[in-house]
């Protein structure tokens, strides 16, 4: 859900946090396709992750591949909340197409770092990284490495949609649906989707914690929005976050995507319960 690679979401998140892990099964577990699920020891309980309510697999176009992502591509952004600017700022980067596993894959990476005076009181350093299905931006490896107020977490979770495969060494195995994107393979999905001709994407998205659908479409073209990186023409894209079949009501997301033959984004905006955060472009390299 980060988007929360990029951000806005990002506080939300750390407020609801404490979030479960993900439940952890055997190998002769047989639950449903698409629950979140991790295997990495001979203990089992059943998971507390309910299947989303409706087939998944077919709700996404592929990505179109005259839209290829771009190799060495940095986005650098800054958060704001409320009357509070560059509270966060954060760095996502393509960093190149490779084989991985005996998949062809593209290597994302996101890092986020508290700003003063924010990190007086909060210190947050997190690196994301994300190994994604080169056609279809699904995901096969998410990793988080987390340093939030002197405590780390290291979760490294390879994807799995049958459970059957023995866990990798130095990783757990999550189950998930056919198509299941991360954050940030979500992100250069999004990006991909030609707006023009299709309505509404709908997909499962997981974020190292929870399995989610995501559902976007487009609200707006041709906005003008003001980014610290300059002046941009957007196509608004409305995001909706589903758990269990239900939409959490208390938080909305707002992706500009610019005009240009990158579809950059350059802006997310984030209603939530307390506030509305705002990550922009700062530079693009």
């Amino acid at each position: 859900m980060a988007l929360g690679c990029l951000g806005g979401a990002f506080y939300w998140l750390h407020g609801r946090s404490e979030q479960p892990r993900p439940e952890v099964v055997t190998a002769s577990s047989a639950t449903a396709p698409g629950v979140a699920e991790e295997r990495s020891s001979p203990s089992a309980r059943e998971p507390s992750a309910a299947p989303i309510d409706r087939p998944l697999a077919k709700a996404a176009p592929p990505v179109d591949p005259g839209l290829p992502l771009r190799s060495g591509e940095v986005l650098e952004y800054s958060a704001n909340i409320a009357k509070l600017d560059n509270v966060a700022n954060l760095r996502l980067s393509v960093n190149e197409r490779r084989n991985f596993q005996g998949r062809n894959v593209w290597h994302l990476q996101a890092f986020a770092h508290t700003e003063n005076p924010l990190r007086m009181v909060f210190v947050l350093d997190d690196q994301f990284d994300s190994y994604s299905d080169a056609t279809s931006m699904a995901s096969v490896q998410y990793e988080m490495h987390l340093n939030e107020r002197g405590q780390k977490v290291n979760s490294i979770q390879r994807m799995t949609t049958t459970g059957r495969e023995p866990a990798p060494a130095g990783a757990t195995l999550t189950r998930v649906f056919p198509g299941t994107r991360d954050p940030l393979g979500m992100m250069q999905y999004l990006r991909n989707v030609d707006w023009g001709k299709t309505p509404e994407v709908r997909g499962p998205v997981y974020d190292g914690h929870k399995l989610y659908e995501a559902r976007a479409s487009r609200a707006s073209t041709g906005e003008s929005v003001s980014v610290p990186a300059g002046q941009f023409r957007t196509s608004k894209i409305d995001l909706r976050v589903f758990e269990n079949g239900a939409e959490m009501k208390d938080a909305h997301f707002s992706l500009y995507l610019a005009d240009d033959a990158a579809h950059t984004p350059v802006l997310l905006e984030a209603t939530l319960p307390f506030a509305v955060a705002r990550v922009e472009l700062v530079k693009k390299k």
